[in-house]
């Protein structure tokens, strides 16, 4: 009976170490909405050439609000068109193209970028991609600025948050585009926590993110 009870308590403490073990390295996601879209339609492909996500970051220096502007490139995607409007869609963005538009010397603009990349903002090496997936299409309220809203599961360096964008989606002539509104997203809650000591400012939490999408149908 011993001997029994003996096999027992080392099979289970040998399954709990592979449960850990095996669960370890995945991703922390914390939550995210339902998909109710389906991929029932025509597929189009998104045109990673003409297609781009523009970022901007703030930084408050004493008095002075300053900030930093650039882009990043997308790495693959695919929308769905169901009855000439949008029905779903995923995109996935390459975090190692992360680049700065607004600082002219290479010297500054390589360490900005350099910083960006690392553990303490992005961590590209660890999470090179990051990606959006629509989980619902709603028409936005008449006389607005925007014709849709997006709502859906953005992933950020292994976290999945609900994200919604009020956007403008056009369909013509086998080309599909679509431009979000410019969003604020909380770093904070994606796990990017770098902070400037006091004396040399306050990099503020909010980064802004606008998506803009051209996708070609499949034939």
């Amino acid at each position: 009976m011993k001997k029994a009870t003996l096999i027992a308590t080392i099979l289970i403490i040998s399954a709990s170490v592979l449960v850990i073990s095996c669960g370890k390295d995945k991703p922390v996601t914390s939550e995210s909405n339902e998909v109710l879209t389906t991929t029932d339609g025509k597929i189009y492909a998104v045109d990673t050439l003409n297609s781009k996500a523009e970022w901007k970051g703030f930084k408050v220096v004493k008095s002075d609000n300053t900030s930093h502007i650039g882009t990043l490139k997308f790495e693959s995607g695919e929308v769905t068109v169901k009855d000439d409007k949008l029905e779903s869609g995923q995109f996935v963005i390459d975090m190692t193209s992360i680049k700065n538009d607004d600082l002219t010397d290479s010297e500054s603009n390589g360490k900005l970028i350099g910083h960006l990349k690392s553990a303490d903002f992005f961590d590209t090496e660890k999470f090179p991609t990051a990606s959006f997936e629509i989980t619902k299409v709603s028409e936005a309220p008449a006389g607005g600025d925007y014709n849709t809203i997006l709502e859906g599961n953005l992933t950020l360096k292994g976290i999945t948050k609900p994200a919604t964008f009020n956007a403008n989606v056009k369909l013509k002539d086998g080309e599909l585009s679509i431009a979000t509104e410019p969003k604020d997203i909380n770093r904070d809650e994606f796990g990017i926590v770098f902070q400037m000591p006091a004396a040399e400012g306050l990099i503020k939490n909010e980064i802004n993110v606008q998506m803009k999408v051209k996708a070609i149908e499949k034939k």
